[in-house]
């Protein structure tokens, strides 16, 4: 139960700085250089153009709206995870465009700018996300579309910052929308990136006469798992084994290494996995 409870506070506390930062990228970098994005900000600047709401008012009420939607359609357990998000980012956003106005923007420079407001926004969404909560707003709209029409998330949320980012263009000039365009794929790269990081292994397949030495190693010298494959010579059609196995970045070195000592000629196919779940990875090893 306390363990619960701990890990609950914890997973809050990251919602909330992913909040944080992704509202100082709007409120210190966004709004003073008059830069356009997508999501929910971005419809925010084309309502405050052309309808003249401010933008804290428009976030709440367009976060709200979408709460209700995402609870009716998505269920109570998805608004549990997007309820902190709904009301953090609209309060820290009034306290920080205050600070802001007061401060000044940090950089009158555009291009640093939009690299740090895509930084922090990436940075953000993916605390956010890793949390395992959603930021609400825009995010949304594409889950509703996945669950009734079986469009992908993915798919839906580009071509909904694409359409925010046209409305932009009729209230901005060409290099504006060129700054939008680099800050939308800039905090797009960030954001995979960081969901990745931490979980991205390496996969290595090899082939050798000594597999059974080789094997023996990578369990004893390196604590990793292995598996066996039974193949087939494509041009001896002898039959033998190349041994499958799933190290960190840190331990492909040591793993080569251990490799070339006992066969400089076995032939090894690298590849990168982004995530690996089982005993030694997300699960805690056992030893028998």
């Amino acid at each position: 139960m306390q363990k619960n409870i701990s890990k609950t506070l914890h997973n809050f506390l990251i919602i909330s700085l992913g909040n944080l930062i992704y509202t100082v990228a709007v409120a210190f970098f966004i709004l003073p250089n008059n830069l356009i994005t997508g999501g929910t900000t971005g419809l925010a600047l084309f309502g405050q153009y052309m309808f003249h709401i401010p933008i804290t008012a428009f976030v709440y009420v367009f976060n709200i709206a979408m709460f209700l939607l995402g609870a009716w359609v998505l269920g109570k357990a998805f608004a549990l995870t997007t309820i902190l998000s709904t009301f953090e980012y609209p309060f820290f956003l009034s306290i920080l465009q205050l600070l802001s106005s007061r401060v000044g923007p940090l950089t009158d420079d555009r291009m640093l700018a939009t690299l740090f407001a895509g930084a922090g926004i990436g940075i953000g969404l993916g605390l956010v996300i890793q949390a395992g909560a959603s930021t609400g707003g825009m995010d949304i709209p594409p889950l509703v579309i996945e669950k009734k029409l079986g469009f992908p998330v993915s798919v839906s949320l580009y071509l909904f910052d694409f359409c925010i980012l046209i409305l932009q263009i009729f209230i901005s000039d060409r290099e504006q929308v060129l700054y939008g365009i680099l800050l939308v794929v800039l905090y797009t790269v960030i954001l995979d990136r960081l969901l990745i990081n931490g979980k991205r292994q390496i996969q290595l397949k090899i082939i050798s006469p000594e597999y059974q030495q080789i094997n023996k190693k990578i369990q004893t010298d390196l604590d990793r798992g292995t598996t066996l494959l039974s193949i087939e010579g494509g041009y001896t059609g002898r039959p033998t084994y190349a041994v499958l196995t799933v190290v960190s970045p840190r331990e492909l070195f040591k793993l080569q290494e251990l490799i070339r000592a006992i066969d400089p000629n076995a032939f090894i196919t690298i590849n990168e996995v982004r995530e690996v779940r089982g005993r030694g990875f997300s699960l805690q090893k056992e030893y028998h």
